[in-house]
């Protein structure tokens, strides 16, 4: 068993990064890096495209100190703000600028296309369903029966 969980966890891993360098040409030419990308698309599935640092920290490939500089970067060219958290004065609050929206979106219709191509190309729109289930399962710490 363990050697299959292990093969299991090697084979996801390698097909992410082989996706990753892929996906990293959508962003040659972009005026945003992965890296900022993957902060103002979570921010657009947020309410009020808002979310506390920490918790952007959480929903993005990022640790917490390395999403601050980005973040501090990220604002001096006005795709996001930040604030002090109103109910918490330690935390802060990141909100995306409408100029982050609209290099999100603009972005983001590049990236989407190149993710359907290379998806669409390899897997049935089943083994995507499955893909997507397994992750989440993954992701959530499914421990259920085995």
């Amino acid at each position: 068993m363990a050697h299959r969980a292990v093969d299991a966890w090697e084979s996801l891993l390698r097909a992410q990064v082989t996706l990753m360098k892929e996906f990293s040409e959508d962003f040659r030419a972009a005026p945003v890096t992965m890296q900022e990308y993957d902060v103002l698309y979570t921010l657009t599935r947020c309410t009020d495209g808002r979310s506390r640092l920490r918790d952007l920290a959480d929903n993005t490939r990022l640790s917490q100190p390395g999403l601050s500089r980005l973040v501090e970067r990220m604002e001096a060219d006005d795709l996001v703000t930040r604030e002090r958290d109103p109910l918490d004065g330690r935390g802060t609050v990141v909100t995306l600028t409408p100029r982050g929206l609209h290099v999100q979106r603009a972005v983001g219709r590049v990236h989407a296309r190149s993710i359907v191509t290379r998806v669409t190309g390899a897997l049935t729109d089943d083994e995507q369903a499955e893909l997507a289930r397994l992750c989440t399962k993954l992701r959530v710490g499914g421990h259920g029966p085995r």
